[in-house]
């Protein structure tokens, strides 16, 4: 498999883990800190026995597997490696009886394995024991291509002739998949990314536009409370799993088929699905997309709904969901940002955009191919035993509903290197995932008898600066490069004819005498703005021509709002000069109609004789300020700290139903704090939520603002949660 990063490999193997790198959990100080789970033997007869009792060493365990941040009183355990429980006797067993191990997997126990007492083929369980007298070490060594799931075990004592004479009660455990094995299908190399891609539970999501990129913290909390049933009801609602359980237990090894039903379960298009996708207002009968700063929330409302869809999700909250549930399971994942992404429904590689002649879209009453401002999916890291060699590694998943895989709303895993190298036989999804990042773009203008007349074919737009959360930091890291080859080059070339996407020279040919540019500045929502539409001739003649600028309100997938301005001139510009408009937008002209996304869409077209009409075309993201959020003092886990949260209205009308809501993985859970009155132009609005940290290490506070004309404000504050001190007293005097 090759190397996903350039970071140096600092672990390989099923070795126990280190000390935890994002914090811990600690007990509560009611609670024992000793306790572990035990479950009791019965005979046959009912009386007592020799088996006394089993103890699961849970906080031991977990901290060995990495799993003591998802809980510390339950036994959670990666596959392929060891593990061991203690088994308490009364007595010692008797002379030629022997101990046998069973496990029940699968909600109606489907599947009854029988753990081997001795080391066998390398895809079966076994156990060794140790000890003697009243207590007995019992180490199970689990497959590395183990199912995943929650796991019943039982301890059986044995007769020489194999009858059962003891049985201890079953116990619960859970098998996740293993990145630090390096049998495990999802092995990654690389503690560094490791640490990044399993064991991180705070993120960012890309958005805006290629040219404006912004950054949403998001809560991904994959070892929040309940987290881990939950991503197992998941599977367990999944429509392989309804109909035939025992199927679907068995395959649940499979990481390419465990991500496969996760991208179609995160969506509830066509089964029970977690989110339901809306990309326009209302959003009155649920949760707009943009308020969610998490996945915890929306998997806990769904699972208490009785695994029906949570309204409503856009493409950041399906990655982000599908990015926690993968990440909980074991399986190192990553969120992905395409800037300028293209939605090609019929796979033809291409897609056209329609204008008439006012420069107005003209959009079908179907289905149409469609230009997003952003997408957003997820890598996962997982070898690729189902393809031929040289497909393993990163695997594009994409859980927003948008075209059918095999019947149901679903996409990948698609190896990445098959999108840059052109192999759209390669499953799955392939040829839809390489249109989203090397679609054509063809331009035409609709005549008024019906005639198009193609303006220009672009080929160079689709797919640029795609973009995930570095490693190292909260930095971006641009991974534009292991999707496609640098733009123009030979290499290039070849894959697009290996793909079969037309290659035609419009973007080689001559310039026209006429060019076209937009310019403007990084504009911030709320405030007047200019942008520059700029008809430069590079001609030795001067030229006349028809100039039309058009200013509209679209959301990041190019869904039309409403019309800002409009403007049509006839305009002269001289040989070797060039001719300026100037559009002053106005908030009062933009903001009753602008959405959610705050993104406005400037067309031009020049129109001049002996030349074709040239298009120019700027998405322009309206930046949002900035919630203030301080967390004054030192956090101690378990103890009271007051977060102080501040926002000034920066619009020139009252906000009115405002509401932050304020969450953060080990911190605390989503809550709300509904704004009383309404909100003056330039107000400030100040509220305090205290909370006590249940668990340590460095943790982010996320805050989202939204109102009725203001939305997706978001703050953020790091916390470096310690845990607590113990004073002891020592009496000198005896």
């Amino acid at each position: 498999m090759p190397r996903p990063g350039s970071a140096p490999s600092q672990r390989a193997g099923c070795e126990p883990a280190p000390a935890p790198h994002h914090g811990e959990a600690e007990p509560r100080p009611a609670a024992c800190p000793h306790y572990q789970p035990r479950c009791h033997a019965t005979t046959p007869g009912g009386g007592p026995g020799v088996l006394a009792g089993v103890d699961l060493r849970s906080r031991e365990n977990n901290r060995a597997h990495r799993t003591e941040e998802i809980d510390r009183e339950r036994l959670i355990v990666r596959r392929g490696q060891p593990f061991s429980i203690t088994l308490e006797c009364s007595d010692s067993l008797p002379f030629q009886h022997q101990l046998a191990l069973v496990l029940h997997l699968g909600k109606k126990d489907q599947v009854v394995i029988k753990v081997h007492t001795e080391r066998g083929a390398s895809d079966e369980w076994w156990f060794s024991q140790h000890g003697a007298q009243s207590e007995m070490l019992l180490t199970l060594h689990s497959p590395a291509d183990a199912p995943i799931g929650q796991y019943r075990l039982a301890v059986l004592m044995m007769s020489p002739d194999g009858r059962i004479l003891e049985k201890t009660d079953h116990h619960k455990f859970y098998l996740l998949f293993n990145p630090w094995c390096k049998d495990d299908a999802v092995y990654l190399p690389d503690e560094t990314l490791l640490q990044e891609y399993v064991m991180n539970e705070d993120g960012i999501i890309y958005t805006g536009a290629w040219d404006y990129i912004y950054s949403k913290p998001w809560n991904f909390g994959q070892f929040e409370d309940r987290v881990v049933d939950i991503c197992l009801e998941i599977l367990d609602n999944s429509n392989a799993a309804l109909r035939n359980s025992e199927m679907d237990t068995k395959r649940r090894s499979d990481p390419v088929y465990i991500s496969r039903t996760v991208t179609a379960m995160v969506n509830s298009n066509d089964d029970r699905g977690v989110l339901s996708g809306r990309w326009s207002e209302p959003y009155s009968d649920g949760v707009s997309p943009w308020q969610w700063n998490g996945s915890v929330p929306i998997l806990q409302r769904w699972s208490k709904a009785g695994a029906k869809g949570v309204k409503y999700g856009q493409c950041w909250v399906f990655a982000g969901v599908a990015c926690t549930v993968l990440r909980c399971l074991g399986i190192p994942t990553r969120c992905i940002t395409n800037f300028s992404s293209a939605h090609d429904v019929d796979g033809n590689l291409s897609f056209d955009i329609l204008f008439n002649e006012k420069m107005e879209p003209i959009r079908g009453n179907g289905r149409d191919d469609s230009s997003w401002n952003f997408h957003c999916w997820v890598e996962s890291w997982m070898r690729r035993e189902d393809l031929p060699n040289g497909y393993d590694g990163w695997q594009v998943l994409d859980p927003t509903p948008q075209e059918r895989s095999d019947g149901v709303y679903s996409c990948g895993p698609c190896p990445v290197i098959a999108i840059k190298e052109g192999d759209l036989g390669m499953k799955y999804d392939a040829r839809f995932v390489f249109a989203e990042v090397n679609a054509d773009v063809i331009y035409w203008i609709v005549r008024p008898d019906g005639q198009r007349q193609q303006i220009q074919v672009d080929q160079s737009t689709m797919g640029r600066n795609i973009s995930t959360k570095s490693v190292y930091g909260d930095d971006r890291e641009d991974v534009t490069l292991n999707y496609k080859y640098p733009e123009g080059s030979k290499k290039e070339r070849e894959v697009y004819e290996k793909a079969g996407r037309r290659i035609t020279t419009d973007g080689e040919a001559e310039p026209g005498q006429l060019q076209l540019s937009i310019k403007h500045a990084k504009p911030i929502f709320g405030t007047d703005f200019d942008v520059i539409v700029e008809v430069k001739n590079v001609g030795d003649q001067d030229a006349q021509a028809q100039l039309t600028l058009l200013s509209t309100t679209v959301t990041y997938n190019s869904l039309h709002r409403g019309e800002c301005q409009r403007r049509t001139a006839s305009v002269t510009v001289p040989a070797h000069k060039a001719h300026r408009e100037v559009l002053r937008m106005r908030y009062e002209h933009y903001g009753a109609c602008v959405s959610e996304h705050h993104v406005i869409r400037v067309v031009a077209c020049i129109d001049a004789t002996g030349q074709k009409p040239i298009l120019e075309e700027a998405n322009i993201p309206l930046s949002m300020p900035e919630l203030r959020v301080l967390v004054p003092g030192r956090a101690i886990v378990y103890e009271q700290v007051t977060a102080h949260i501040s926002f000034t209205n920066p619009l020139p009308v009252q906000l009115k139903g405002g509401v932050f809501t304020v969450e953060g993985a080990g911190l605390l859970s989503a809550t709300e704090i509904p704004v009383l009155g309404d909100i003056a132009p330039g107000q400030e609005v100040s509220v305090k939520l205290s909370f006590m940290p249940p668990r340590t290490g460095v943790r982010k506070l996320l805050v989202d603002f939204d109102s009725d004309r203001l939305k997706d404000v978001k703050g953020i504050a790091t916390m470096l949660v310690r845990k607590r001190t113990y004073m002891r007293t020592i009496n000198i005097f005896g």
